[in-house]
Formats: C-alpha cells, sequence, structure tokens
C-alpha cells in the first residue's frame, strides 16, 4: 500500500511543541516587541552559548549573514573568496554582493565538502577569504582549513546553514573558523517560520560590524555611524527560535539515530547506491541523508511515485549556473562536483520519522532494486 513520507514534516515538528511555539509568539504580539525585541538579545545570548561562540548576532536571513559577514571583513571589488561549487547559491551571491569575484574548487569525492587541497591551489594574491559549507550538516576539515588561511592571511567565514551543532574535532561548527554564518530557514535543523539567520564569531569587531550593518549602521535610533542595510531578524522569528533550540539536542539525537539505521537498512545495497561517509573527526547533525547512485533520476521517480519525497541537493553545481556564466567555467571543470551532481538524492529525514515511515521507503528503494 502507497504511503506518504515527506523530505521534511515541519507539521509534526509544530504539533510536538505547539504550546510553547504559541505562547512565545503571543508573547511577542502582546508586548508589540516586533522590531529589535527583547527575545532577539535572548535568543543571541543562547545560541552563542549553544555555539561556545563569545557572539551571536540575529539577522535576516543566511544570505545577509554571509553577505554582512563579507563585509565586516573588508571584502570586496578585486578580490577573491574560494568556495565551493556543491551547494545554494547563496553561498556565491553574497560574494558576488560584496563585489568580489566566487573562485570555485573541487571537492572531497567521500563528504562532499570543500576539498582543501584544491583550496590551496586556488590562492592567488587577490584571494581574501575562504567559505568552507559544511554541506548535509557534515563540517569540512577545518583543521587544514584554518591552517591554509594562516598561512596566507585569509578569512576563513564557515557556512553553517545546514550544520546547526556539529562538531569537528569536538568544537562545534560556530566557534572555529573567524565566523560562521547559519540560516533558519523553516527547513533547517533549527528552523523558524520564514526568513532568518545568524552571525555567531569570537571575534569582538566582526560581531560589532555586523550588529551595526543589521540595523542601517547605528547605535542609537537616528545616529549612524557607517551606511548599513535593513537585515534585522524579527523578534517574531528570534522568540520562536528560543523556543525551538530548547529541543535541538533531542531532535539532532534522532536524526543521527534515523542515519544509522538508514545505514544499517541499506548496506547490502553496496553495489547499487553509495552511503554517506562520514570523517572519523566530525559529528554529523544530519540536515540531509544523500546517497548516490547512477540510476538516480529513476530511482527519483520511483520513490516519488510511491509518495516517498526524495529530493535532489544540488542538481547543477553553481559553476555551471547560467548566472555565473561571466566567470567562465565550463563542464568537466569541476569532474568530482558535477559527478555527485549527477547522481546525489536526499531520502526523507527528520526528528519525528517514524521507524514505519523509514521502513516504507527502505522498501521502497530495495523495490527499485529488486532485492
Amino acid at each position: 500500500m502507497t504511503q506518504s513520507v515527506p523530505l521534511v514534516d515541519l507539521t509534526a515538528q509544530y504539533e510536538s511543541i505547539r504550546l510553547e511555539i504559541d505562547a512565545a509568539i503571543q508573547s511577542v504580539i502582546a508586548r508589540t516587541a516586533f522590531i529589535m525585541g527583547p527575545d532577539v538579545r535572548e535568543f543571541e545570548k543562547h545560541f552563542a552559548e549553544y555555539c561556545t561562540s563569545t557572539y551571536a548576532v540575529g539577522v535576516a536571513s543566511g544570505t545577509a549573514a554571509l553577505e554582512l559577514t563579507l563585509r565586516a571583513c573588508n571584502i570586496g571589488a578585486g578580490d577573491e573568496v574560494i568556495t565551493s561549487a556543491h551547494t545554494f547559491i547563496a553561498t556565491a551571491e553574497a560574494i558576488s554582493a560584496v563585489g568580489a569575484r566566487p573562485v570555485f574548487v573541487e571537492i572531497d569525492p567521500r563528504t562532499y565538502n570543500i576539498d582543501p587541497d584544491a583550496v590551496a591551489a586556488a590562492i592567488t594574491p587577490a584571494t581574501r577569504a575562504i567559505i568552507p559549507v559544511h554541506i548535509y550538516g557534515q563540517p569540512a576539515d577545518m583543521d587544514r582549513i584554518m591552517a591554509i588561511a594562516e598561512r596566507h592571511n585569509l578569512a576563513v567565514i564557515e557556512d553553517a546553514a545546514q550544520a546547526h551543532g556539529a562538531t569537528w574535532n569536538g568544537k562545534r561548527i560556530g566557534a572555529i573558523g573567524h565566523a560562521a554564518c547559519f540560516s533558519f530557514y523553516p527547513g533547517k535543523n533549527l528552523g523558524a517560520y520564514g526568513d532568518a539567520g545568524a552571525v555567531t564569531t569570537n571575534d569582538a569587531r566582526i560581531a560589532e560590524l555586523v550588529s551595526l550593518l543589521r540595523n542601517h549602521g547605528r547605535h542609537s535610533k537616528y545616529l549612524h555611524d557607517i551606511k548599513g542595510y535593513g537585515e534585522r531578524i524579527d523578534t517574531l522569528q528570534a522568540a520562536i527560535l528560543l523556543a525551538k533550540l530548547r529541543h535541538l539536542a533531542k531532535w539532532t539525537a534522532h536524526r543521527q539515530r534515523i542515519a544509522a539505521r538508514y545505514d544499517e537498512l541499506l548496506a547490502d545495497l553496496d553495489g547499487e547506491i553509495v552511503l554517506p561517509y562520514v570523517h572519523p573527526a566530525a559529528e554529523a547533525v544530519w540536515h540531509l541523508y544523500v546517497v548516490r547512485t547512477p540510476r538516480r533520476d529513476a530511482l527519483l521517480g520511483h520513490l516519488n511515485r510511491s509518495g516517498v519525497g526524495a529530493g535532489i541537493h544540488y542538481p547543477t553545481p553553481l559553476h555551471l549556473q547560467p548566472a555565473y556564466a561571466d566567470l567562465g567555467y565550463a563542464l568537466g571543470d569541476l569532474p568530482v562536483t558535477e559527478a555527485v551532481a549527477d547522481t546525489c538524492l536526499s531520502l526523507p529525514i527528520y526528528p519525528e520519522m517514524t521507524d514505519a515511515q523509514q521502513e516504507y521507503v527502505v522498501a521502497t528503494i530495495r523495490s527499485f532494486f529488486d532485492v
């Protein structure tokens, strides 16, 4: 019998914490503290503690977090920023928004994170920063990336949009690079009910500049120290995130259990699909559970027709996007990235997923391969 298993189930999450969420929203409305209300400061305090960083600054989105952090690091026209092409376009858009040039490099064939050797090889006199993307919730090799950055005096701005709570060698993402940028898009491991983001850092100067830039460059209402932007986090979103943050550790443990169970249930399909690899130094938080198969498109169609909400993250690498045709990249320039994009498939994973739902997903996969 066909069942319906979504890629992510935000309704189930809301139902599990409905009273807390409703109370948080009602509190903001009752106080009419919609812009930079006390919940913003409270969320920033607790999110910084969660990330073991000194500072957290709430902003309007993950994209805004990246752009404002680049500006706070004084990166702009004529500069190059090295990053991965296997990510959502916001990573590169932020680089473009400040007038810098994205330089796309190859990914590791096992983790799908940026390859430190490729980073080192791409450095030129114009390079100013590295943006490693912690793809799918597994950290990039931050030890090697930070060592490269230190040798060349480069800023490391982590794109942690999928990595809330992940660790590298026991250190929380959010406190390793010079700054880390988080998205709280609704489907993230810690998701708002709209757009929201944050920058975490141990650098007081970066925190101060991002705080100014997000709020029209001002400390007080009508005194503007620098030219800024309207990129504040809404108080409603901060209140929702604060309520959800209390559950994040539990939700992460559920994701890790589901991922381990997928590993076990799909282990004998080794000849048909490639299961995720986790670096020994990493603790993944499984924003996505991504397998690879040369029969990806056919399997995706089979799953979708059977009610399984599988998807693809990301089918067209950034170096091949029409928006970046001006950079001059061509098919074949990043063969590992292109191979992953052609074969990757995201299976449903969310904390509320039941054993029965997961078993149905696995049975549907097995029926496709006739095993």
